[in-house]
């Protein structure tokens, strides 16, 4: 992005902040969806704040000294520090509350940082400093990035963040989160996609401890976790499992039957054996009367949905890694699927941002329409990733 555009997306935040909070929340101008959610849950946040408030030092240390983040930060300690030295930004590791448990930081970013009290101890979720990247992570668990005045308090409307939860591996239950921080003016596309690139690498090098649940990979592949450990099961068994994880209220024998066969000639007695093979698999904790999962489920589909709720079209195209069970015939997972492709297609056509839609060009190479109302949207032209664009919608690929 050029130096002008970058100061008049600065001008635009500004502009648009100044408007609400003037009208004391009554006015929603032109922002990003998830901004002003995250705008409307801050009023009452002061904004002459000075620096985010302080939770006690001793508690602090004691948490991040049984933290299982510490252990993973440690692992890969040198891989972070030199990310925050190399490019001058301030990263930071905090917990599922944003309260932040690590930072570092190049020359310039760490003193910023340590005058608004971006440190450890520093309190950033939204009741006590508004918006920012590490509170809109933590609310919505999914990815996010928060530029210069988009951020609710003007202590920070000079930066840009990006930030991206971390995952317990097996159960996808959020840990803490991962922030990238700098000045407005040094943004870059691809700092969302640092921000998650690291934290998996903070995910990757976690303690193996046990993880409680089932984790289920449906779209662009077939993979379960029980309790982080993989699930082996024949084709019909994995997909009577995602069904009852898509559908965690419960499903009668025939509604499964329905959803698992339709029209097809097989009989109830066929499907309760197989039933019956899944419930071992899972250690008895599949319920009847009716068929539920009877311990925590997570799937990538539930992120993806999270993320097309939130309006964020990035993080829905990040976690979308396909056709729901590819080559499934079973009614009810081709019927998800589809909803699924549908509503992330019309997402990117309603908000066509280039990055977005170069991730979803990867899985979907061939839907030009998207392609081309991305390069038709204001300001594309001077994206980075518009000459990538451009070629793919020549190429088809």
């Amino acid at each position: 992005m050029s130096g002008s555009s970058l100061v008049e997306r600065r001008q635009t935040a500004l502009q648009a902040w100044s408007a609400f909070v003037a009208s004391g929340g009554t006015r929603t101008p032109g922002v990003r969806p998830e901004i002003r959610g995250s705008w409307s849950r801050s009023v009452g946040v002061p904004t002459d704040l000075l620096a985010a408030p302080l939770a006690d030092e001793q508690e602090t240390r004691d948490l991040w000294r049984s933290s299982a983040l510490r252990v993973a930060v440690s692992r890969v300690e040198r891989d972070l520090r030199r990310t925050a030295e190399d490019g001058d930004l301030v990263l930071a590791v905090a917990d599922p509350s944003a309260r932040i448990l690590w930072t570092h930081g190049g020359r310039v970013m760490r003193s910023r940082a340590e005058g608004i009290h971006f440190v450890p101890g520093g309190r950033w979720d939204e009741q006590s400093v508004g918006t920012n990247a590490l509170a809109l992570a933590t609310h919505r668990t999914t990815p996010a990035m928060v530029f210069g005045a988009e951020h609710y308090a003007p202590i920070v409307h000079g930066w840009v963040c990006w930030a991206a939860p971390i995952r317990e591996p097996g159960t996808g239950r959020i840990l803490g989160v991962v922030d990238l921080s700098t000045t407005w003016d040094r943004t870059h596309p691809i700092g969302l996609a640092t921000a998650g690139l690291l934290a998996r690498l903070v995910e990757d090098a976690l303690p193996r401890t046990r993880a409680t649940g089932l984790g289920l990979r449906l779209l662009g592949t077939a993979e379960a976790r029980l309790d982080g450990g993989l699930l082996p099961l024949p084709r019909r068994q994995s997909e009577i499992l995602a069904l009852l994880a898509l559908h965690p209220e419960g499903l009668s024998l025939e509604r499964l039957h329905t959803l698992l066969y339709g029209d097809q000639p097989v009989t109830s007695s066929t499907l309760k054996a197989e039933v019956s093979h899944l419930r071992a698999a899972v250690q008895g904790q599949l319920a009847s009367r009716p068929y539920r999962l009877s311990l925590p489920v997570h799937t990538d589909v539930d992120d993806v949905l999270a993320a097309l709720r939130a309006g964020d079209v990035r993080a829905a195209v990040s976690a979308y890694g396909g056709d729901l069970m590819p080559g499934t015939d079973a009614p009810g997972l081709v019927e998800t699927g589809t909803y699924l492709a549908v509503s992330l297609r019309e997402a990117l056509l309603r908000r066509p941002d280039p990055e977005a839609v170069l991730g979803y060009s990867d899985l979907v190479p061939h839907d030009t329409a998207v392609l081309e109302a991305c390069l038709d949207a204001p300001g594309t032209g001077d994206h980075p990733a518009a000459p990538l664009l451009r070629a793919r919608l020549i190429t088809g690929h």
